[in-house]
């Protein structure tokens, strides 16, 4: 065919399309093709989504940052690298402040490596971490000011109120976390990123003060296997990213990652097909099918995320420690980046 791959440094197996020959790729096939040649050859898009109000909310916690003790940084356990917020350790670390970080729906995430990932997070300096799921939610968030006072012990009382800024990417289960521990609704919740856009204080009553945030990302996801993870989670807004793109993504990462339960779940017999066929037998098997026995190619998509999302799939966690060893691969370009003045429905 008229591809020429460029190898990328330390990625022999990988590398990304000329430009000239992208393009004319793209007028010889159809979408549907072209994007299938594009993910067969391990390109992958640049997944970026930074709309207008995370810009203003980050000069905001800019500024909360020299009132706090500490920060608590909410990830997700199915991603805990990808949904660590590089902007968050700049701040804290320019403030000299420790972080707590909550390794959130815990309970849909790998046993095994929810361990390696403590072990990675307690290993950095002035950090802690705890696990925390729809299993133990409750306990965990009653215990949320004793986990902090270890790191902060001067602040102690009402006199010295602790004070703590709670941060997370969007969608990570923050505001859910926060009604718990104040055992009634003061942040809105919702499945779609963006819901939360303005900065809230919330006491306790018990000498400690949070700080709630917006969810934030970052001006450039560096490792396009990191957007393709939070687009994954629901993290990134919907027009962000190619919904197909992503499930071909998924469906790729549990056919190396998670065999077993991608066999399960969709009664597939042979894993060895590419994932972009696999993508089409899961269509087929569940009834995603189309006039013509076409695939719904949307439909089948659809079932694929929310399958991860929900859990349905199983306990899996989409990154190891080990991921992060390595530099990130370039990025490639992108049709699909999201609007700086994108709104995102509440």
């Amino acid at each position: 065919m008229f591809w020429r791959l460029v190898p990328i440094a330390g990625f022999p197996q990988r590398g990304v399309v000329c430009p000239q020959n992208k393009l004319l790729i793209s007028r010889l096939l159809s979408p549907e093709r072209y994007n299938r040649a594009l993910f067969r050859q391990g390109a992958r898009m640049s997944i970026q989504w930074y709309p207008g109000h995370m810009h203003a909310a980050r000069k905001q916690v800019a500024e909360t940052m020299a009132k706090v003790d500490l920060v608590i940084e909410v990830v997700d356990a199915r991603l805990p690298g990808s949904s660590t917020n590089p902007m968050i350790d700049q701040l804290r670390r320019a403030r000299q402040r420790p972080a707590l970080k909550i390794l959130n729906k815990a309970d849909l995430a790998d046993p095994a490596l929810n361990a390696r990932w403590l072990e990675w997070f307690r290993a950095q300096p002035a950090t802690s971490a705890i696990l925390m799921g729809e299993d133990n939610k409750q306990g965990q968030a009653r215990k949320l000011p004793q986990y902090c006072r270890e790191l902060a012990p001067h602040r102690t009382g009402a006199e010295k109120p602790l004070r703590a800024m709670i941060m997370g990417i969007p969608n990570v289960g923050k505001s859910t976390l926060i009604n718990v521990l104040m055992s009634r609704r003061i942040a809105n919740v919702a499945d779609t990123p963006g819901v939360t856009k303005s900065q809230q204080r919330v006491e306790t009553g018990e000498g400690f003060i949070l700080y709630d945030t917006p969810g934030l990302l970052w001006p450039k996801i560096e490792r396009p296997e990191s957007g393709y993870r939070l687009a994954l989670a629901g993290s990134v807004g919907r027009n962000a990213y190619n919904e197909e793109d992503v499930a071909w993504f998924a469906v790729e990462t549990l056919q190396q990652r998670y065999p077993q339960l991608l066999a399960a779940r969709y009664k597939l017999d042979d894993l060895s097909l590419p994932a972009d066929e696999l993508f089409n037998q899961i269509g087929k098997k569940r009834g995603a099918v189309l006039g013509g026995g076409r695939i719904d190619r949307q439909k089948t998509a659809e079932l694929i995320l929310t399958d991860f999302r929900s859990g349905t799939l199983g306990r899996i966690t989409l990154e190891s420690p080990d991921d992060f060893l390595l530099p990130p691969e370039p990025l490639a370009p992108t049709d699909h980046t999201g609007s700086a003045d994108e709104d995102i429905a509440e």
